[in-house]
Parts: C-alpha cells; structure tokens; sequence
C-alpha cells in the first residue's frame, strides 16, 4: 500500500465518530481529566479505576467545580452480572451542626452569600471514601498507581483555562479574606492569567500521602487536623468541625432507583439526591404522549416538558431529603398510576400557573420547603474494555466551594444545600440541617439500558438544580427524538424562575420562545449554561459526547479526544 494512500486512511480514522469496542472511552468537562481516564484504561484499568484518576485530576484543574474536599454519586453497571450500584459519597453535617445552624439573631433565615464563604458552610467531604469504595468493589489497578496522573500535573504544572480565570477574576473581590487561596492561584497579586503555569506541591503532597497509605491518610492525622483548622480558625463564620466528625465518615452504597420509559429501563441515585425521583418523575408524566411525533421543533413538546418540570420540582421540594433522617416517598413519586394523576394537571392549551406538590402513595400532604440555591459541580461518564459503565457527578456546592483550602484543594460549601430556614409555617421541613445528615441535591448520574438489556447510554451533567433539566432533555432527545448524545446536548436547556419559564438564549431557544404565547405564558430567553457528559452504544461499539458549551472532551483510549 503506497504512502498516499496509508495517509488518506489515517485521516479517515480520525475523522470517524469517537466509537470504541474494546478500548474504553471516558469523557469529562476538562481535556486533561478526560485523558487521565483514558490513561487509566489503556493501563488497563476498569471504569472504577479511571473514575478514581478523574476525581483527583479535577480537583486539581476544575477546582471552581468539585473535588477532593467535596463529595459525589456514582452510578455503576458491572459488565459482569449486569447488575447496577450507587455509591453515597455526599458530605455530612458535623456533630455540631444544629437546625438553626443559618439563622441571624433575629431568627430569620442569613443570607445566602453571607453564609457560604468560610466555616458555616462545610460539609465533612465525601469523595476520597466514595473512591475507595469503588476501587474496592470493581477496581484492577493497584490503588497507588491512579493517583500519579494528578501527582504529576501537580508538580509539573498545568494551564489556567478561560474558565477557570472567569472564575477567578469574578471571586477577586472574596478573595481578599483567603490568603490560601491567593497563594496558589494570584501572580503579582491578581488573579492568574490564562495559560498561566500554576504548580501545586501541596496538593501533590497529600495526593502522595493517600497513594501511599490509603484514604485514611485524609480523614485522620495531618491532613484532618488541616481540615478542621480551616473550618475552626476561618476567617469568615469560623465553627467546628472535629478530627471526630472526619474519622466518622462513611460512604454508603445504596440500591439505585429505577424505573421504565417507554422501552427502556433507567436507573440514576436515590436519596439524598433528587435526580433521579424528578427526572424520572418528569419523564412518566410525558410518557403518554407522543413525543417523537411531535418532535425537538414542535411548541407543544416544549410546553409539556415545561409543565411536567414544574409538577416535577413541587413534588422534589416537599418530599425530597436524606431518606436516613426523613421518610421519602420513593416508589410512590415514581407511581405510574401517582404519575397519571399529575399528567391529568397538565393542560395542552395552556399554562397551569400554579404548580403544587401532589400526594404520592405511601406519603402525607406537604408543602415546599423554601428554595435552596445551588451551583458548581461537574461530571464524567467512563465505559472501559469489559463493558463497565460510570456515571458519577461531583462537587464542591459553590464556585471554590467555601474558599477555604486545606493542603491545596478547596473545602466543599455543602451545607448551604440544607433550607436555610429549618421550619416553614411552624412545621420542620425535609432538608432542614441535623447532625450527620446529608444536603439534599440535583445531582442526576443515570445510566439508560434499552430493550435488549444492554447499557445504551449513560450521562449527567453540572448546573446545581438545573442539573435535572439538562439531563432530562439530553434524555427526551436521545430517547424520543432519536438523536445521538452530542446533539441532544445541543438542545436549549430549560428551567423556571421568578420569570416564569426559562429557556437557553440561543438560536434554537429564542425560536422556540418565539412559538409560546399561544399557550399563555412567556419562555425567557437567557443563560442557561450546561458542563453534560455522556457515552453512548451504537452497535457493538462506545461513542463519547461532551457538551459543546464548555471545554469538556471525550476519549478512545488509543484515539484522540474529541470535543
């Protein structure tokens, strides 16, 4: 074969779909997560061991996201038996955390952006035990081996991203009570340009630390004293958190909730996460309706999704918290009859305008609990050369999480993801802060079996409590309407708010907006950014998607990453 011809080949290849059999794809919001998992793989390694690699790289890279000093889900079909698991990695309120843990002498409720920054906010993290437990159960890699890609960027250096330096030049202002933080990512005394090389031996150092004598090494001994010290001594809202509250930590592995839609059986996290019971909640509700007749371009589509979210997310905020400090209704939001009889609220010639929370079987009537803000987060998806599936979210709440660091990562906000108010109308509410309680969250890993049994997608995304949404329409898009992964990510995200319902300011946002009036409310275009991740099947083989919003890539192991 001639050397013309060979070239032509190899520009063929590169130019085919990121499609995989036997070598593995990953995909994450940041490039050089997503190669730290393909590395994992070609070593090979399973899903669980590159999930474990991802989680310390992007800690180091996205650290305005997630992180060691943060908590997480993971969802996990194990190739072997075809079973599916959950891990728990969320933080926990400390011992010392009481229910009016956010209220000022007054006994309202403080502000949100005055209790965030500092002590007041962190959760005891979640993720290094969460990791283990993975690694334990279907990981093949010596556990000392997944930490060196992130050892490596630490000391070697890595790039500061447009993203990255957004954030830090926005939280510039904050900053000036953080003099950790601005020790690593400052040059000069302002926030670190793009392409700066910033290095952070600290970081390396516990990373070292946890290779060597396992995560242990973080929630005992020197870096739980560094922890406690940060909360204990911040300079802003300083509290306790004890090495007691850190030593006490567990990760839970919990049964995966599942349900059908149409053909296909999907499974995502249960409690204290509510993605999966409003997600699925949302798609039983448009069950009934023809969907791919209708199609991505038809108004009336748009309509029953907005109107089944809104269902959806009344039901969330009256029912959703821990399930090991309050009794969440679990199989009777996910009721098919329950769901039915939400469906008959929906209207096709208009908005309903007022939203409230059903009575799920097996539940008492309840009101919302007061809306809780949230943001940060990331997720990575991983299918490696058995067949393993992961699906995990992580986060540190907040952008920089608390701003407080311990050993160079930051420390998760988590507990601002409680109700600030305990109590509405006298009466406690689900997700009111308690000692060793988990925050509840959006956060929606879920991974799709078809027909055959088989996994034919898994994704999730970043977002806070849109994240529900942006995993819903990449769902509705794939599932429904038959397009692959990427271009259901590119579908306009869509929410609600004070100005009733939102939609991405885009192209395809501002068109559909245009087309709602007949149903007797607004859609408002604006921004709506999304970090989705997700792989999906074709045939006998992976194809990786990350959403085109962000820097975020997908990898074959032994090809190159594709946006």
């Amino acid at each position: 074969m001639n050397k013309r011809l060979l070239a032509a080949l190899s520009l063929f290849v590169l130019a085919l779909p990121s499609l995989a059999s036997a070598q593995g794809v990953t995909s994450s919001a940041d490039p050089r997560a997503t190669e730290a998992g393909r590395q994992i793989l070609h070593d090979g390694g399973t899903a669980a061991d590159a999930a474990v690699a991802m989680v310390a790289v992007l800690t180091l890279v996205e650290p305005q996201s997630s992180g060691i000093g943060g908590g997480g889900f993971m969802v996990y079909h194990d190739a072997k038996d075809g079973s599916i698991a959950t891990i728990d990695g969320r933080e926990t309120a400390p011992a010392a955390a009481k229910p009016e843990r956010f209220l000022g002498p007054d006994g309202k409720p403080r502000g949100y952006m005055d209790v965030i920054p500092g002590g007041l906010s962190v959760g005891v993290p979640g993720n290094v035990r969460l990791m283990e437990m993975a690694h334990r159960k279907w990981g093949k890699l010596e556990w000392k081996a997944l930490f060196q890609p992130a050892i490596k960027l630490a000391e070697q250096g890595y790039q500061v991203t447009p993203a990255l330096n957004q954030w830090l030049v926005q939280f510039e202002p904050v900053w000036k009570d953080f003099p950790d933080a601005r020790a690593i990512y400052y040059v000069n005394g302002k926030p670190a340009p793009v392409g700066t090389t910033i290095r952070n031996p600290a970081y390396a150092a516990i990373l070292r630390d946890i290779a060597a004598r396992g995560p242990d090494a973080f929630y005992s001994g020197a870096n739980a004293r560094a922890i406690s010290d940060a909360v204990t001594r911040a300079p802003r809202n300083a509290t306790q958190l004890t090495l007691k509250d850190l030593a006490a930590y567990k990760a839970k592995e919990r049964p995966a909730v599942c349900t059908t839609y149409r053909v296909y059986k999907l499974c995502g996290m249960g409690p204290p996460s509510s993605g999966a019971t409003t997600v699925f909640g949302i798609l039983g509700m448009l069950e009934a309706y023809d969907m791919k007749a209708m199609g991505k371009d038809n108004p009336m589509s748009w309509h029953l999704i907005a109107e089944a979210m809104q269902l959806a997310y009344a039901d969330r905020s009256a029912y959703l918290g821990d399930a090991d400090f309050v009794d969440v209704p679990v199989k009777g939001l996910l009721d098919k009859s329950y769901l039915a009889e939400r469906r008959q609220l929906i209207s096709p010639f208009g908005a309903a305008g007022r939203y409230a929370p059903g009575t799920p079987p097996g539940a008492r009537p309840r009101d919302e609990a007061p809306p809780v803000k949230e943001q940060g987060t990331t997720h990575f998806v991983v299918v490696d050369q058995a067949g393993d599936v992961m699906s995990m979210t992580s986060t540190v709440e907040s952008i920089f999480g608390s701003q407080l660091m311990a050993n160079g990562y930051f420390l998760n906000n988590e507990l601002t993801d409680f109700d600030l108010a305990p109590t509405k109308d006298g009466v406690p509410t689900q997700n009111r802060v308690e000692a060793g309680k988990r925050p509840l969250s959006s956060m929606s890993p879920t991974i799709v079996y078809g027909p055959d049994g088989k996994v034919v997608l898994a994704v999730g995304s970043a977002g806070g409590k849109r994240i529900i949404m942006h995993v819903t329409k990449t769902l509705i898009g794939v599932l429904d309407w038959g397009l692959d992964a990427k271009s259901a990510m590119e579908l306009p995200n869509l929410f609600f708010g004070q100005q009733g319902v939102l939609i991405e300011n885009n192209a395809a946002g501002q068109e559909i907006a245009a087309k709602m009036k007949p149903f007797g409310y607004s859609f408002t275009a604006t921004d709506l950014g999304s970090k989705l991740n997700a792989v999906q099947r074709f045939g006998d083989g992976w194809q990786g998607a990350a959403d085109p919003r962000g820097p975020g890539t997908s990898s074959v192991d032994g090809a190159p990453a594709q946006n």
